[in-house]
């Protein structure tokens, strides 16, 4: 069993308590408050968070890790596979490597888990994984596999299949030939329940099956979309065909704030931190977090990792606060709502009896620059600890 006490626990449920406790027993946690009391005989580990934050362990929902990697080039980057427009099938799961740097660098800046898998260079890039930031076996840090559609539009595509002088090299193609494919994979559900009803033979379609969670709403579709048309397109596709949508990146969407909300579908924004490279992120502002929360859109914050470095998520939603988002918002969009819009709330997110014990302790609020992570814990373990981290490659 583990303690933590005389913390300002921040729970993100919309309480603060403080000073308060946590009481974790195995890997999840028991009980959030003042005085508890500890029954049992098992011994207790305890820390005094005395003058510090307590927080859910921080969630990226949308990034790359293991899957691009730091300081390896081609052998290191599994990102894309930039032949086919559509592989929806590929599983990033297959290519998250736990041994990428980043991934303590990550656990060294509180963040204990995250949404990862392939990049927009295709129409459809395949499926993400929610992942745990500690572990050697990508089997056993995952939450939620599959996760996530990964769909991308505007400039990405469209630039990688012109230099391959083949389809799509419009923003019409990269709508149409979507849209192709859902409408073949719901096809092949309708063929799979007549035949399940009927009792007929059917035989199963490995490049339509992946599309089932989706079309069942299990999962939504993850879309690369920056510019308002792209947002305005993806919406329009994901209305056509009644699934679950999240809008990442979404850099313009501050500009139609009132649509994405009319739309209900969630907002993961970043990166922040990036040059206004391409064309279509050149009205990319850190006030657009806020401007959509304002207009009652829900919005998680990304550095879309390697794009801008893993551990600066937290300086992101400090930057998007220092530019309207609500600061209760900033510290949400990398906790409880980043864990609703990835659909993992019933675990993390949030500092609640039942859910793993996942834990972030910091001694200032961790989107403030100058604050130092003192304290991480995953699945109830201390897997990072200040004090020791001239050792901590031994913690991982």
């Amino acid at each position: 069993m583990l303690l933590i006490k005389n913390g300002k626990i921040l729970t993100m449920t919309g309480s603060v308590i403080e000073p308060g406790e946590v009481w974790i027993k195995g890997q999840k946690i028991v009980d959030v408050g003042k005085n508890l009391k500890i029954s049992g005989e098992e011994p207790v580990q305890i820390i005094d968070a005395k003058d510090l934050w307590v927080l859910p362990g921080l969630i990226e929902a949308h990034c790359h890790i293991g899957i691009t990697e730091e300081k390896k080039g081609f052998e290191g980057d599994d990102c894309n596979e930039m032949k086919d427009p559509i592989t929806p099938y590929i599983r990033g799961l297959d290519a998250i490597n736990p041994m990428d740097s980043a991934f303590h660098n990550a656990v060294s800046s509180g963040i204990t888990s995250v949404m990862a898998g392939p990049g927009s260079a295709n129409v459809v890039g395949g499926q993400f994984a929610f992942i745990k930031t500690f572990g050697r076996s990508i089997d056993e840090m995952a939450v939620l596999q599959p996760s996530a559609m990964k769909v991308a539009f505007g400039e990405n595509p469209k630039s990688n299949y012109n230099e391959l002088e083949k389809i799509p090299t419009t923003r019409m193609t990269i709508a149409a030939l979507l849209r192709e494919e859902l409408y073949k994979a719901k096809q092949y559900q309708l063929e799979k329940i007549s035949s399940q009803k009927s009792g007929e033979p059917f035989e199963v379609d490995f490049r339509k099956e992946c599309w089932l969670p989706v079309l069942n709403k299990k999962i939504p579709l993850k879309a690369h979309v920056h510019r308002t048309d792209d947002i305005l397109t993806a919406i329009r596709i994901a209305k056509e065909f009644d699934l679950n949508l999240t809008l990442d990146h979404c850099t313009e969407g501050y500009l139609i704030a009132e649509l994405i909300k009319e739309s209900g579908f969630p907002a993961i924004i970043g990166p922040g931190f990036a040059s206004r490279s391409k064309i279509e992120t050149q009205n990319m502002d850190f006030k657009n977090a806020g401007i959509l929360s304002k207009a009652g859109v829900k919005v998680a914050i990304t550095t879309d990792h390697p794009v801008s470095r893993i551990q600066y998520l937290p300086i992101c939603a400090g930057y998007a606060v220092k530019e309207g988002l609500p600061m209760e918002e900033g510290l949400k969009s990398i906790t409880i709502n980043a864990a609703e819009i990835c659909r993992v709330s019933d675990r993390v997110g949030s500092i609640e009896p039942g859910k793993d014990a996942d834990i972030a302790i910091f001694d200032g609020n961790p989107m403030n620059v100058f604050t130092n992570t003192i304290y991480t814990i995953i699945n109830g373990k201390i897997v990072y600890s200040k004090e020791h981290s001239d050792h901590s490659e031994k913690l991982l």
